[in-house]
Protein backbone atom coordinates (compact mmCIF):
# COMPACT_ATOMS: atom_id res chain seq x y z
CA UNK A 1 0.00 0.00 0.00
CA UNK A 2 1.46 3.42 -0.90
CA UNK A 3 2.30 5.84 1.86
CA UNK A 4 2.40 9.60 1.88
CA UNK A 5 4.93 11.27 4.19
CA UNK A 6 4.39 14.99 4.03
CA UNK A 7 5.00 18.03 6.18
CA UNK A 8 3.15 21.33 6.14
CA UNK A 9 2.64 22.60 2.62
CA UNK A 10 4.74 25.64 1.69
CA UNK A 11 1.76 26.79 -0.33
CA UNK A 12 -0.63 27.12 2.61
CA UNK A 13 0.24 30.80 3.28
CA UNK A 14 -0.56 31.71 -0.32
CA UNK A 15 -3.82 29.75 -0.09
CA UNK A 16 -4.81 31.78 2.96
CA UNK A 17 -3.90 34.99 1.15
CA UNK A 18 -6.92 34.68 -1.14
CA UNK A 19 -10.07 36.53 -0.16
CA UNK A 20 -13.28 36.98 -2.10
CA UNK A 21 -13.53 40.48 -3.50
CA UNK A 22 -16.58 42.67 -3.71
CA UNK A 23 -17.21 43.91 -7.21
CA UNK A 24 -14.57 46.46 -8.11
CA UNK A 25 -15.57 49.77 -9.64
CA UNK A 26 -15.02 49.52 -13.40
CA UNK A 27 -13.77 53.11 -13.52
CA UNK A 28 -10.40 52.03 -12.11
CA UNK A 29 -9.68 49.73 -15.06
CA UNK A 30 -8.37 51.11 -18.38
CA UNK A 31 -9.95 48.32 -20.46
CA UNK A 32 -13.30 47.51 -18.88
CA UNK A 33 -15.09 50.81 -19.30
CA UNK A 34 -17.63 52.52 -21.51
CA UNK A 35 -16.77 53.02 -25.16
CA UNK A 36 -14.22 50.21 -25.43
CA UNK A 37 -14.84 47.12 -27.60
CA UNK A 38 -15.26 43.47 -26.58
CA UNK A 39 -15.17 40.55 -29.02
CA UNK A 40 -16.69 37.37 -27.62
CA UNK A 41 -16.67 33.96 -29.29
CA UNK A 42 -19.12 31.33 -28.14
CA UNK A 43 -21.41 34.25 -27.34
CA UNK A 44 -24.77 32.63 -28.08
CA UNK A 45 -25.28 31.03 -24.69
CA UNK A 46 -23.84 30.20 -21.29
CA UNK A 47 -20.69 31.98 -20.19
CA UNK A 48 -20.18 33.77 -23.50
CA UNK A 49 -23.64 35.31 -23.44
CA UNK A 50 -23.22 36.24 -19.76
CA UNK A 51 -19.94 38.04 -20.55
CA UNK A 52 -21.67 39.93 -23.37
CA UNK A 53 -24.46 41.01 -21.01
CA UNK A 54 -22.15 42.10 -18.18
CA UNK A 55 -19.79 43.99 -20.47
CA UNK A 56 -22.73 45.71 -22.13
CA UNK A 57 -23.80 46.85 -18.66
CA UNK A 58 -20.33 48.39 -18.27
CA UNK A 59 -20.87 50.36 -21.47
CA UNK A 60 -18.60 48.40 -23.80
CA UNK A 61 -19.46 47.85 -27.44
CA UNK A 62 -20.03 44.15 -28.04
CA UNK A 63 -19.19 41.94 -31.03
CA UNK A 64 -20.92 38.59 -30.55
CA UNK A 65 -19.67 35.60 -32.53
CA UNK A 66 -20.97 32.03 -32.56
CA UNK A 67 -21.60 29.26 -35.04
CA UNK A 68 -25.21 28.79 -33.86
CA UNK A 69 -26.83 31.60 -35.86
CA UNK A 70 -30.40 31.38 -34.57
CA UNK A 71 -29.36 31.09 -30.93
CA UNK A 72 -26.87 33.92 -31.42
CA UNK A 73 -29.57 36.18 -32.86
CA UNK A 74 -31.81 35.45 -29.89
CA UNK A 75 -29.03 36.12 -27.37
CA UNK A 76 -28.16 39.37 -29.11
CA UNK A 77 -31.62 40.78 -28.43
CA UNK A 78 -30.90 40.94 -24.69
CA UNK A 79 -27.50 42.56 -25.27
CA UNK A 80 -29.01 45.09 -27.68
CA UNK A 81 -31.66 45.97 -25.09
CA UNK A 82 -28.81 47.00 -22.77
CA UNK A 83 -26.24 48.52 -25.13
CA UNK A 84 -28.35 49.71 -28.04
CA UNK A 85 -28.35 48.36 -31.58
CA UNK A 86 -25.53 50.67 -32.71
CA UNK A 87 -23.22 49.18 -30.08
CA UNK A 88 -23.72 45.49 -30.87
CA UNK A 89 -22.39 43.50 -33.82
CA UNK A 90 -23.79 40.02 -34.43
CA UNK A 91 -21.38 38.04 -36.59
CA UNK A 92 -22.00 34.30 -37.09
CA UNK A 93 -18.56 32.70 -37.01
CA UNK A 94 -17.10 29.20 -37.03
CA UNK A 95 -13.83 29.70 -35.16
CA UNK A 96 -12.39 26.53 -36.69
CA UNK A 97 -12.53 28.27 -40.09
CA UNK A 98 -9.70 30.80 -40.38
CA UNK A 99 -11.43 32.68 -43.21
CA UNK A 100 -14.48 33.30 -41.02
CA UNK A 101 -12.25 34.47 -38.16
CA UNK A 102 -10.48 36.94 -40.46
CA UNK A 103 -13.90 38.20 -41.59
CA UNK A 104 -14.87 38.65 -37.93
CA UNK A 105 -11.76 40.72 -37.25
CA UNK A 106 -12.22 42.85 -40.34
CA UNK A 107 -15.86 43.63 -39.51
CA UNK A 108 -15.00 44.65 -35.94
CA UNK A 109 -12.10 46.90 -36.93
CA UNK A 110 -14.07 48.41 -39.80
CA UNK A 111 -16.92 49.28 -37.43
CA UNK A 112 -15.03 50.36 -34.32
CA UNK A 113 -11.29 50.51 -35.05
CA UNK A 114 -10.08 48.61 -31.98
CA UNK A 115 -10.50 45.59 -29.71
CA UNK A 116 -10.10 46.09 -25.97
CA UNK A 117 -11.25 42.65 -24.81
CA UNK A 118 -10.85 39.45 -26.82
CA UNK A 119 -12.65 36.55 -25.13
CA UNK A 120 -11.77 33.20 -26.69
CA UNK A 121 -14.67 31.20 -25.32
CA UNK A 122 -16.08 28.98 -28.07
CA UNK A 123 -15.94 25.29 -27.13
CA UNK A 124 -17.71 21.99 -27.68
CA UNK A 125 -17.73 18.79 -25.66
CA UNK A 126 -18.92 15.76 -27.62
CA UNK A 127 -18.30 12.43 -25.91
CA UNK A 128 -14.92 10.81 -26.55
CA UNK A 129 -12.89 7.86 -25.33
CA UNK A 130 -9.15 7.41 -25.51
CA UNK A 131 -9.24 4.82 -28.30
CA UNK A 132 -12.61 5.54 -29.92
CA UNK A 133 -14.63 8.32 -31.58
CA UNK A 134 -11.86 9.79 -33.74
CA UNK A 135 -14.24 12.14 -35.56
CA UNK A 136 -15.32 13.66 -32.24
CA UNK A 137 -11.66 14.09 -31.27
CA UNK A 138 -11.00 16.01 -34.47
CA UNK A 139 -14.08 18.21 -34.04
CA UNK A 140 -13.15 18.99 -30.44
CA UNK A 141 -9.58 19.97 -31.34
CA UNK A 142 -10.74 22.02 -34.34
CA UNK A 143 -12.96 24.20 -32.15
CA UNK A 144 -11.47 24.12 -28.65
CA UNK A 145 -7.79 24.41 -29.58
CA UNK A 146 -7.39 25.50 -33.18
CA UNK A 147 -10.34 27.85 -32.80
CA UNK A 148 -8.45 29.60 -30.00
CA UNK A 149 -5.28 29.63 -32.09
CA UNK A 150 -7.13 31.01 -35.12
CA UNK A 151 -8.67 33.85 -33.12
CA UNK A 152 -5.48 34.62 -31.22
CA UNK A 153 -3.29 34.65 -34.33
CA UNK A 154 -5.80 36.80 -36.21
CA UNK A 155 -6.59 39.43 -33.57
CA UNK A 156 -3.47 39.82 -31.42
CA UNK A 157 -1.22 41.36 -34.12
CA UNK A 158 -3.81 44.11 -34.63
CA UNK A 159 -4.27 44.60 -30.88
CA UNK A 160 -0.51 45.05 -30.44
CA UNK A 161 -0.59 48.10 -32.71
CA UNK A 162 -3.30 49.86 -30.72
CA UNK A 163 -2.40 52.74 -28.42
CA UNK A 164 -4.84 51.82 -25.66
CA UNK A 165 -4.48 48.90 -23.29
CA UNK A 166 -6.19 45.63 -24.22
CA UNK A 167 -6.51 42.07 -22.98
CA UNK A 168 -6.94 38.52 -24.25
CA UNK A 169 -9.00 36.19 -22.07
CA UNK A 170 -8.90 32.51 -23.01
CA UNK A 171 -11.45 30.21 -21.40
CA UNK A 172 -9.80 27.11 -19.98
CA UNK A 173 -11.18 24.47 -17.64
CA UNK A 174 -10.29 22.71 -14.42
CA UNK A 175 -10.51 19.56 -16.53
CA UNK A 176 -7.43 20.79 -18.36
CA UNK A 177 -5.52 20.86 -15.05
CA UNK A 178 -6.75 17.90 -12.98
CA UNK A 179 -7.66 15.78 -16.03
CA UNK A 180 -10.59 13.70 -14.67
CA UNK A 181 -10.80 10.33 -16.42
CA UNK A 182 -13.72 8.64 -18.11
CA UNK A 183 -15.82 7.04 -15.38
CA UNK A 184 -18.87 4.82 -15.50
CA UNK A 185 -21.73 7.32 -15.55
CA UNK A 186 -24.16 5.29 -13.43
CA UNK A 187 -21.71 5.24 -10.50
CA UNK A 188 -20.28 8.74 -10.89
CA UNK A 189 -21.96 12.14 -11.03
CA UNK A 190 -19.31 13.37 -13.43
CA UNK A 191 -17.33 11.62 -16.13
CA UNK A 192 -14.29 13.15 -17.76
CA UNK A 193 -13.86 13.61 -21.48
CA UNK A 194 -10.30 12.92 -22.71
CA UNK A 195 -10.50 15.07 -25.86
CA UNK A 196 -12.02 18.00 -23.98
CA UNK A 197 -9.43 17.61 -21.20
CA UNK A 198 -6.59 17.55 -23.72
CA UNK A 199 -7.77 20.67 -25.54
CA UNK A 200 -8.20 22.62 -22.32
CA UNK A 201 -4.75 21.53 -21.12
CA UNK A 202 -3.40 22.86 -24.41
CA UNK A 203 -5.30 26.15 -23.98
CA UNK A 204 -3.66 26.54 -20.56
CA UNK A 205 -0.21 26.03 -22.07
CA UNK A 206 -0.99 28.30 -25.02
CA UNK A 207 -2.24 31.11 -22.79
CA UNK A 208 0.71 30.85 -20.41
CA UNK A 209 3.05 31.22 -23.37
CA UNK A 210 1.09 34.16 -24.73
CA UNK A 211 1.15 35.93 -21.35
CA UNK A 212 4.91 35.50 -21.07
CA UNK A 213 5.61 36.73 -24.59
CA UNK A 214 3.39 39.79 -24.10
CA UNK A 215 5.00 40.54 -20.74
CA UNK A 216 8.50 40.40 -22.25
CA UNK A 217 7.60 42.57 -25.23
CA UNK A 218 8.88 46.14 -24.71
CA UNK A 219 6.14 48.67 -23.94
CA UNK A 220 3.43 46.10 -24.62
CA UNK A 221 -0.07 47.22 -23.62
CA UNK A 222 -1.79 43.85 -24.12
CA UNK A 223 -2.18 41.29 -21.32
CA UNK A 224 -3.41 37.69 -21.34
CA UNK A 225 -5.53 35.89 -18.76
CA UNK A 226 -6.64 32.27 -18.30
CA UNK A 227 -10.29 32.08 -17.23
CA UNK A 228 -11.01 28.76 -15.50
CA UNK A 229 -14.71 28.43 -14.66
CA UNK A 230 -15.92 26.19 -11.88
CA UNK A 231 -18.98 23.99 -12.19
CA UNK A 232 -21.17 26.35 -14.19
CA UNK A 233 -24.68 25.68 -15.39
CA UNK A 234 -24.55 26.32 -19.15
CA UNK A 235 -25.77 24.80 -22.38
CA UNK A 236 -22.56 22.76 -22.57
CA UNK A 237 -22.95 21.29 -19.07
CA UNK A 238 -26.74 21.00 -18.74
CA UNK A 239 -27.51 17.30 -19.01
CA UNK A 240 -30.22 16.98 -16.38
CA UNK A 241 -33.24 18.37 -18.14
CA UNK A 242 -32.41 22.03 -17.72
CA UNK A 243 -32.54 22.25 -13.91
CA UNK A 244 -29.54 23.94 -12.30
CA UNK A 245 -27.89 21.63 -9.75
CA UNK A 246 -27.41 23.11 -6.28
CA UNK A 247 -23.63 22.72 -6.55
CA UNK A 248 -23.29 24.75 -9.75
CA UNK A 249 -22.85 28.49 -10.13
CA UNK A 250 -24.83 30.39 -12.71
CA UNK A 251 -22.98 31.78 -15.70
CA UNK A 252 -23.58 35.27 -14.32
CA UNK A 253 -21.93 34.44 -10.97
CA UNK A 254 -18.95 32.97 -12.78
CA UNK A 255 -18.54 35.99 -15.06
CA UNK A 256 -18.75 38.51 -12.22
CA UNK A 257 -16.03 36.59 -10.37
CA UNK A 258 -13.88 36.60 -13.51
CA UNK A 259 -14.30 40.33 -14.07
CA UNK A 260 -13.29 41.14 -10.49
CA UNK A 261 -10.11 39.11 -10.80
CA UNK A 262 -9.24 40.44 -14.25
CA UNK A 263 -9.46 43.93 -12.78
CA UNK A 264 -7.05 42.79 -10.06
CA UNK A 265 -4.55 41.78 -12.77
CA UNK A 266 -4.61 38.05 -12.07
CA UNK A 267 -3.56 35.59 -14.76
CA UNK A 268 -5.00 32.36 -13.36
CA UNK A 269 -8.66 33.06 -12.63
CA UNK A 270 -9.85 29.84 -10.98
CA UNK A 271 -13.54 30.18 -10.17
CA UNK A 272 -15.09 28.31 -7.25
CA UNK A 273 -18.68 27.10 -7.19
CA UNK A 274 -21.25 25.99 -4.62
CA UNK A 275 -19.66 22.54 -4.34
CA UNK A 276 -15.91 23.26 -4.55
CA UNK A 277 -14.53 26.23 -2.67
CA UNK A 278 -11.25 27.86 -3.66
CA UNK A 279 -9.13 25.94 -1.14
CA UNK A 280 -10.47 22.58 -2.34
CA UNK A 281 -9.60 23.46 -5.93
CA UNK A 282 -6.08 24.43 -4.89
CA UNK A 283 -5.51 21.15 -3.06
CA UNK A 284 -6.80 19.14 -6.02
CA UNK A 285 -4.47 21.05 -8.36
CA UNK A 286 -1.50 20.45 -6.04
CA UNK A 287 -2.29 16.74 -5.85
CA UNK A 288 -2.45 16.50 -9.65
CA UNK A 289 0.96 18.19 -9.95
CA UNK A 290 2.28 15.81 -7.30
CA UNK A 291 1.56 12.81 -9.52
CA UNK A 292 4.43 13.97 -11.74
CA UNK A 293 6.71 15.37 -9.04
CA UNK A 294 6.41 12.34 -6.76
CA UNK A 295 6.17 9.61 -9.40
CA UNK A 296 2.70 8.42 -8.46
CA UNK A 297 0.46 6.51 -10.89
CA UNK A 298 -1.27 8.57 -13.55
CA UNK A 299 -4.40 10.24 -12.20
CA UNK A 300 -3.74 8.74 -8.77
CA UNK A 301 -6.67 10.65 -7.30
CA UNK A 302 -8.92 8.07 -8.96
CA UNK A 303 -6.58 5.07 -8.42
CA UNK A 304 -8.02 2.46 -6.07
CA UNK A 305 -4.70 2.18 -4.15
CA UNK A 306 -4.40 5.96 -3.70
CA UNK A 307 -8.00 7.06 -3.23
CA UNK A 308 -7.91 6.91 0.58
CA UNK A 309 -4.62 8.85 0.71
CA UNK A 310 -6.06 11.52 -1.57
CA UNK A 311 -9.07 11.86 0.70
CA UNK A 312 -6.76 12.12 3.73
CA UNK A 313 -4.68 14.77 1.94
CA UNK A 314 -7.79 16.83 1.22
CA UNK A 315 -9.14 16.45 4.75
CA UNK A 316 -5.83 17.44 6.38
CA UNK A 317 -5.21 20.24 3.89
CA UNK A 318 -8.57 21.85 4.49
CA UNK A 319 -8.06 21.54 8.26
CA UNK A 320 -4.69 23.30 7.98
CA UNK A 321 -6.34 26.18 6.14
CA UNK A 322 -8.93 26.84 8.83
Amino acid sequence: MPSLDRGPSPFIPSFRRFESMSHVNSDVHPVLHAGRVAVITGAASGIGKAVAVEMAKLGLKIAMADVAEDVLASAAKEVISIAGEANVLVIPTDVSNIDEVVRLRDKVYEAWGEVAVLLNNAAIGPDTKSWEMLDNWKKTFDVNLFGVINVQQTFVPSMLHQENQAMVINTGSKQGITNPPCLIRHIARFSGNPAYNATKAAVKSLTEGLAHELRERPACTVTAHLFIPGWTFTGLTARNGGVKPAGAWTAEETVLFMLDHVRAGEFYIVCPDNEARRELDQLRIMWAAGDVAEGRPALSRWHRDWKSLFEEYIRDGLANME
